[in-house]
């Protein structure tokens, strides 16, 4: 006969320890508009996955294709200007 045993990663799974820390809550605060325009793209091209894209599908995936690309580009922006060293030439 086996013993049934719990899997000690599952028993502790919500240990205060494992939790995200501040400054990984903020990465994500300022990656969400990403995150957000690529769940977007994702929905308009997960609507065409069963049939023909339509004009409008063609539209929208465009659309979500170009927010998403200009949300990367002011994440990449706002890095770069973050990470200038003021004061000229490093």
């Amino acid at each position: 006969m086996e013993h049934i045993v719990t899997v000690q990663d599952a028993v502790t799974a919500f240990e205060p320890w494992l939790e995200p820390t501040a400054a990984e809550l903020d990465a994500i605060e300022v990656e969400m508009p990403v995150i957000a325009a690529d769940v977007d793209l994702l929905d308009a091209h997960i609507v065409t996955l069963d049939r023909t894209p339509t004009e409008l599908d063609i539209r929208r995936i465009r659309r979500a294709r170009n927010r998403a690309l200009a949300a990367r580009r002011e994440l990449s922006n706002r890095a770069a200007t973050e990470t200038t060293v003021p004061g000229g030439a490093a």
